[in-house]
């Protein structure tokens, strides 16, 4: 029997397991000298289409003739029947996938409502013509066997998931009947050659079939184009370009999936190409609709006079902003007053967009379109044009700015006695980093505090003056304000945690680019004080903000995070046993914080609390102040970021119809706020007051549309910044290997395999493998390595296309 005989005969008896080319020459039992003619024979069944390899590698026979006759009438059925469920279909890398089922529709078919998240388990070969994030019609067809706790784990473990069904333990197993409607029509991906043949490797491993197209030659120009102003097929694409391809219709599996080139994005893992096909990938545009620019141009370069009108005047009021290193725009700003008593007025002051983005304009429907501000490593897609967002609206050092302002007033024990919302103008004092704040909280000495660095140019909006420049006077001032902000944030911090609110903040990676837009250097970020003191004064203004409009009954929008299924935290617990933590019933609020401190300290910690954020529900916008679970508040909105977040917009036109109505200015009932009410002559107002915008009021209807909508754009560029984040990061390590030096890194075993370690990196929070053949001389010591050791390692390999990361024991 020849090879290719052989090899087709393995993989029938195979079935639906997909082999790798290594599995097939062990198991056809062939030397070492006959496995370049194994290569060779598996290249010409490809060709022939005898043979389907996946994204990851893994060879199978394609869809029989009877299979394909199937599948051709499932497309040709229109509707779906009762016994049918729909949902979307997400892949994993190796080819299998599972639907989350639309909820209503599972409940007409009997799915139990145990069922996590109602998913429907979808083996490779029972995906049809699917794709990724398509709607599907599909049927059950049984469960999956019981593997126990640790194959639950590793299974549903984002980092370290395993693609066997075996592995996933008592699910619901179905198989596609048909696509309903396609997720997208384009892909991005790397141009290839094989012999005269072309296609395209999609970006994303989830879509695990090749796409083939025609010679890049042959194609005059794109008769379509792509998202984005760059959309040329000038110069013709060549192999190892970036691309992007228009898919054509795929009704029969065993038929391949074609396209069309559209456009030539650059070099593959090039920087700007990379970035390209992220903005393709999500439909983000940095550029604006020209009517929307020139709206923006035609906004004033800097406040007017007749925008006072009415506003309290906090100019002279010590203002501050404390925000990351490399922050675009500034939507938020603190002032502290000093009252008898021991008493302290904090103004949280947010950048007035409504006074500018009016409802029904060009920038006003554009900004509502996008949603949000999305924010890719080095650079930003702004909601607004960069005139408003790091301009006009922004917050920087030194400016008159108008805002929206919540003042909170506290006793001396840090306890909220008064709560008022006013208009107002502010000229920032410092525009201070985390970095910088930190220092003035922790450092005495202020000539240490003086050599901090400013954030270079490249990586910010607006850098604001170097401490080092400021008289001795203004630095000692700055330090008092910080540290009487924090006095009061820690009060506020520790009454919210006493009364339930669960600390889910975790230390995050931040990827900074040198100015070829290269990742240079990843650091640590953890929600130290610095952070906290801003992060308090933001929850209580969005949530004295929420109290006000349902009190009022005004339709607004609201940030509601639902209660977790308690089938999902049971799971939780299973998983948590499997590493020595024993929990108590996770539905009890007291057992989860428990859970948190334990979490704090244990040397999986940020992998596990990784797990229990994906236990419980996404929080979303409603009309409906449904209550925030995580924050154990009844009441609470966005009001904070409306630079970047159209809800927050929203909430801000909603606050200032209540104001407008009620002629509101706050007084108070003790002293009067120390802000002038300004007023200018009618014959100076021109046309745009502060207080003369009229009230623009939103129905019940409208704002459950919007929140629908904006869930949705946020969970795009949610989406977007995670791939941004794991091309950057596989851009850093790749760029390490090209050190003469290697790097030693610091991690954390965070899984023992038969073939080596899974880990993470302490500093960076990355993962990566760990195999055993790369322990070299130290390979007895891999023996006795157990979860959770420490280890010292160096890079070894980095797969861009499988997105993993190797590593070696260090030297």
């Amino acid at each position: 029997m020849k090879l290719n005989e052989r090899l087709i005969a393995l993989l029938r008896e195979a079935k639906s397991r997909p082999l790798s080319a290594s599995e097939i020459a062990s198991q056809l039992g062939l030397p070492k000298r006959e496995r370049k003619a194994l290569s060779t024979a598996i290249q010409r069944l490809l060709n022939a289409g005898k043979l389907h390899r996946s994204r990851a590698g893994l060879l199978s026979l394609p869809a029989s003739k009877a299979a394909r006759k199937t599948e051709s009438a499932q497309h040709s059925q229109p509707t779906s029947t009762h016994d049918e469920l729909s949902g979307e279909i997400r892949f994993r890398s190796g080819g299998s996938a599972y639907v989350v089922i639309d909820s209503a529709n599972g409940a007409a078919a009997g799915l139990p409502a145990s069922a996590p998240a109602q998913t429907i388990q979808i083996a490779a070969t029972a995906a049809g013509t699917a794709l990724h994030g398509d709607r599907v019609a599909l049927r059950l067809i049984g469960n999956t066997p019981r593997r126990g706790p640790q194959a639950r784990y590793a299974a549903r473990s984002k980092k370290h998931r395993r693609d066997s069904p075996s592995e996933r333990d008592d699910e619901l197993r179905g198989e596609v009947l048909r696509v309903l409607s396609r997720s997208r029509d384009t892909l991005v991906g790397e141009l290839r050659k094989n012999g005269k043949h072309w296609f395209v490797t999609p970006d994303d491993p989830r879509f695990a079939r090749e796409v083939l197209v025609e010679a890049p030659n042959r194609i005059a120009r794109a008769s379509r184009t792509a998202s984005f102003a760059q959309n040329s097929l000038t110069p013709a694409p060549t192999e190892g370009d970036k691309v992007v391809v228009r898919l054509d219709a795929w009704d029969t599996r065993n038929a391949p999936l074609t396209g069309t080139l559209v456009a030539r994005l650059g070099r593959t893992h090039e920087p700007r190409a990379e970035l390209l096909g992220v903005l393709e990938t999500y439909k983000l545009s940095p550029a604006f609709p020209h009517e929307v620019e020139a709206e923006a141009a035609a906004l004033p370069a800097k406040v007017r006079p007749a925008e006072l009108i009415g506003r309290l005047d906090y100019r002279e009021i010590p203002t501050l902003t404390i925000d990351p290193d490399d922050a675009k725009d500034f939507d938020d700003a603190l002032s502290i007053e000093p009252l008898p008593k021991g008493r302290t007025r904090v103004g949280i002051h947010i950048a007035d967009v409504a006074t500018y983005v009016r409802p029904d304009t060009a920038l006003d429907r554009e900004a509502q379109k996008r949603g949000n501000s999305t924010y890719l490593v080095g650079t930003v897609i702004p909601m607004l044009p960069e005139k408003l967002s790091n301009g006009l609206c922004s917050l920087v050092e030194g400016e008159d700015r108008l805002c929206k302002a919540v003042f909170l007033t506290f006793d001396a024990q840090g306890a909220i006695l008064e709560k008022d919302f006013a208009a107002t103008v502010i000229r920032s004092r410092k525009r201070l980093t985390y970095k910088q704040a930190y220092a003035l909280l922790f450092t005495d000495d202020l000539q240490k505090v003086r050599s901090l660095p400013l954030p270079p140019k490249h990586q910010t909006g607006s850098t604001g003056r170097a401490l080092s420049t400021l008289p001795q006077r203004e630095l000692a001032a700055l330090q008092i304000w910080v540290r009487r902000l924090w006095k009061i944030a820690s009060a506020l911090r520790r009454e919210r945690m006493a009364h339930g609110s669960l600390d889910l903040d975790m230390p995050e990676t931040k990827i900074y680019v040198d100015e070829q837009g290269y990742a240079d250097r990843l650091e640590r970020v953890d929600n130290d004080e610095s952070h906290q003191l801003i992060e308090e004064f933001m929850l209580a203004a969005n949530e004295a903000v929420a109290q006000l409009t349902r009190s009022a009954r005004l339709p607004s929008l609201y940030r509601v995070h639902d209660d977790p299924e308690p089938d999902r935290l049971n799971e939780l617990r299973s998983e948590l046993a499997t590493h020595g933590l024993s929990v108590g019933n996770l539905a009890v609020r007291a057992e989860l914080t428990r859970l948190l401190a334990q979490l704090a300290t244990h040397p999986q910690g940020h992998l596990l609390r990784s797990q229990l954020l994906r236990s419980l529900k996404k929080a979303c916008y409603r009309e409906k102040p449904d209550g925030h679970y995580g924050l154990h508040k009844r009441d609470y909105t966005h009001f904070t970021s409306p630079i970047r977040r159209y809800a927050d917009l929203v909430v801000h036109r909603v606050l200032a119809s209540h104001l407008a109505q009620k002629n509101k200015h706050p007084a108070g009932r003790g002293e009067k706020i120390t802000g002038k009410t300004l007023s200018i002559s009618t014959a100076s107002a021109g046309a745009r007051g502060g207080q003369h915008i009229a009230a623009h009021r939103y129905t019940a209807a409208v704002v459950a549309a919007l929140g629908e909508h904006l869930s949705q754009t946020e969970l795009n560029a949610q989406a977007a910044e995670r791939e941004s984040v794991k091309i950057k990061t596989l851009e850093f390590f790749e760029r390490e290997l090209a050190k003469p030096v290697p790097t030693h890194f610091a991690a954390i075993v965070t899984e023992v395999r038969s073939t080596g370690f899974f880990i993470e990196l302490t500093e960076s929070l990355t993962f990566g493998f760990l195999p055993l053949a790369n322990f070299g001389k130290k390979r007895k010591l891999a023996a006795r390595i157990r979860a959770g050791d420490p280890l010292e390692v160096v890079v070894h390999k980095v797969d861009r296309f499988r997105r993993t990361i190797d590593f070696r024991a260090a030297p």
